[in-house]
């Protein structure tokens, strides 16, 4: 765009040169004897300097010295002809001296302009290296921060396995009394499986200095999801908030590890209970769509076998909703909007992490009133329920 601008203006400088040039020598043949004239020809040459082309000032220099010259070829009076020869020879100098001094200093303009623009685009690329730099740091930080609470977490769950290993020998003893109604052993199975569930966490913990890495396979999504509901029922009973879930019956079998997925739902959920005043909603709703191209790549690349679709968890609440500002820092560890020893700010940024190592997605939607919707897809397979322990 700026090429053709300058192009159309140049061309329209060498039109006007070409005009001026011609009416002088116009001039020139009307009137030889009036060396005025010639320095007219200063004019077409300033206008072809800023054209800033070497080749075209050389041409045109030439043509105006010749022009200037031509005026010695009309009759002149008698001892004038030396006379002539000197005016015009002092018209040419001038117009070489202008010629010189014209392309001289646009080019120095232009060399000018060339180190200010090269002087811009060096201090964009700093900019943009220094922005990469603040980027890495926070990084950096973040990491470090990391790392120091899974020292402190490492330190904790030693010393939270013991009590925690008793307290699942006086659940087990509770289940066998005689008097335990079938609702009480119920509630007591759930409080032995997520005691279990605990166990094993801390287990993990202290085994590594990292979270142990999701270990997926295909599963029917009923036996993903109601262990779930099972268990945060009660809660939400408690808090008067409606829980709802929604699992279709011919849902395909989902990539999944149980365990992890089991943590993502329970710390979704748990945002949502949080965010949800008394007699709110909070629906959990599973389907299934067909999954875009770019899913299906990420999905393949850690379930080859997966089919051309992915099964949808949905959890929507009708809490305060957050601001942008806060959902788009949602997703970076130990941001929180939670008061002080409420939460961690974790949560979302593990969830995520786990559903990415799945080859699924999750994605954040709220909105100031009007509540919070976090969808989650992970890869699916349409086949055969026997199919349902096979690893992919």
């Amino acid at each position: 765009m700026i090429f053709t601008l300058m192009l159309k203006q140049n061309r329209i400088v060498l039109a006007t040169a070409a005009a001026v040039f011609a009416v002088i020598v116009i001039l020139e043949m009307a009137a030889p004897a009036n060396i005025v004239g010639a320095y007219g020809f200063v004019l077409p040459i300033l206008l072809i300097a800023t054209v800033r082309h070497r080749g075209l000032m050389l041409v045109t220099v030439l043509a105006c010295v010749v022009a200037t010259y031509m005026g010695l070829l009309q009759p002149t009076k008698p001892g004038r002809f030396q006379a002539a020869v000197i005016n015009r020879s002092v018209v040419a100098g001038v117009l070489l001296a202008v010629a010189y001094i014209g392309t001289t200093w646009e080019e120095r303009k232009a060399r000018e302009e060339a180190a200010r623009a090269a002087l811009a685009q060096e201090t964009e690329n700093l900019l943009r290296v220094n922005t990469q730099l603040v980027d890495a740091k926070d990084q950096l930080n973040r990491s470090e921060r990391l790392a120091a609470v899974g020292q402190l977490v490492a330190s904790v769950a030693h010393e939270v396995g013991t009590p925690l290993h008793s307290i699942a020998w006086h659940v087990q003893a509770l289940a066998e009394e005689p008097g335990v109604t079938p609702e009480m052993r119920k509630r007591v199975t759930v409080i032995d499986e997520q005691l279990t569930r605990v166990v094993r966490i801390i287990q993990d913990l202290l085994s590594s200095t990292r979270q142990r890495e999701p270990d997926p396979s295909w599963l029917p999504v009923e036996k993903v999801m109601s262990p779930i509901a099972v268990l945060m029922e009660p809660v939400f009973h408690a808090k008067e908030i409606a829980l709802t879930v929604e699992i279709p019956g011919d849902l395909p079998l989902v990539w999944t590890d149980a365990e992890k997925m089991h943590q993502v739902l329970i710390n979704l959920l748990a945002n949502a209970l949080a965010a949800t005043p008394p007699q709110g909603a909070v629906s959990v709703v599973v389907g299934v769509r067909a999954a875009s191209p770019e899913e299906l790549d990420r999905g393949r690349r850690v379930a080859q076998s997966m089919a051309p679709l992915v099964v949808t968890i949905v959890v929507r609440d009708t809490g305060c909703g957050m601001p942008e500002a806060d959902m788009q820092k949602a997703f970076e560890p130990f941001f929180t909007t939670k008061a002080v020893g409420k939460g961690t700010g974790l949560g979302l940024f593990l969830s995520r992490q786990t559903v990415l190592a799945h080859g699924g997605s999750l994605v954040l939607e709220s909105e100031m009133g009007h509540g919070t919707t976090v969808t989650i897809t992970l890869p699916g397979l349409k086949t055969e329920p026997r199919h349902a322990t096979e690893r992919d």
